[in-house]
């Protein structure tokens, strides 16, 4: 068994097929599926069915290959630490982020951390919380920009900054016409939310459900972006609430007028969250003051516009 075979195991996992393993490991599928055959023999156990060109984890195999992540996560991490041991601001930083602050932060991040980040360029990934965890977890990302709180002790946290929430109405509603609103007088029942797994819905949610509602009750819509909610308010199809990043920019815009709420929880933390064993901390120290400059400046660009 070597690393190379790790490798191996974890892209046919990844992937579900050796072809596609075998091309993402640049190597042919006869010599990948040989090596694995042999990593089967020698562990006594088969890792994958195999169903025409499908390959599925067998449950030894999901117990192996959990393993072999973790193996490969660290053989980087030692790669990561003698670089940072060299200079910690050298190397490229893979950074998740989710999908309501992707669009409307990094216009103004990504030219700023170029800047100060010069040798350290940015691969980016926007994706769902819940996607974005297990790949900062396995090592696939270095830091990731979320709402929440890390669910888990292996992961350290960087407050970046809290950002209200604003009730985006239809600038013929009554709401659009008012200084704020209070979220107590928001009936949820017509708010427009986001799909399932979006942090933002659940924010929602738990800002202006009411109990008898078992606070799912909602308008008739489960849009993948904010922006197809921000249309569909505009278009006046109901409310919705956004981050204060991308709610400026629709201000007084597009059919669209944005409302301070007033009561409690009406703002969200942002966090830079990262692996606690992750070797290039000063990376991520310079980061989150980059971001929190580029929070800033995305605000007053958006607010001036």
């Amino acid at each position: 068994m070597n690393l190379r075979d790790l490798h191996y195991l974890v892209a046919v996992a990844d992937l579900g097929q050796f072809g596609k393993a075998a091309a993402a490991c640049n190597v042919s599928q006869p010599t990948l599926s040989g090596q694995i055959l042999k990593l089967e023999e020698e562990l006594g156990v088969q890792i994958f069915e195999r169903d025409g060109r499908v390959a599925r984890l067998t449950d030894a195999g999901e117990s192996i290959v959990a393993h072999a992540r973790r193996a490969v996560s660290a053989a980087d991490d030692i790669k990561a630490a003698a670089l940072a041991s060299r200079d910690p601001l050298d190397g490229p930083i893979r950074l998740g982020v989710i999908a309501t602050i992707g669009p409307y932060l990094t216009p103004c991040l990504l030219p700023a951390a170029a800047q100060d980040l010069p040798k350290a360029p940015i691969r980016l990934i926007e994706d769902l919380t819940a996607h974005l965890l297990p790949l900062l977890a396995d090592g696939k990302l270095d830091a990731a920009i979320i709402a929440t709180e890390p669910p888990s002790e292996r992961f350290a946290a960087v407050d970046l900054y809290d950002e209200p929430f604003l009730l985006m109405a239809p600038l013929g509603h009554p709401f659009a016409k008012r200084k704020s609103v209070r979220v107590d007088e928001i009936d949820p029942r017509g708010l427009l939310l986001l799909a399932d797994g979006h942090c933002l819905r659940d924010q929602a949610l738990d800002l202006c459900g009411h109990p008898e509602l078992g606070g799912g009750a909602s308008a008739d819509v489960r849009a993948a972006s904010l922006e197809t909610l921000l249309n569909m308010a505009a278009a006046g199809h109901g409310l919705t609430l956004a981050p204060q990043m991308a709610a400026v920019g629709w201000r007084d815009k597009s059919g669209l007028a944005a409302v301070p709420l007033k009561g409690e929880n009406v703002a969200r933390r942002v966090r830079l969250v990262y692996r606690r064993d992750m070797p290039r901390k000063q990376a991520i120290e310079v980061l989150a003051g980059v971001i929190r400059a580029s929070a800033r400046r995305c605000v007053g660009q958006a607010a001036s516009a």
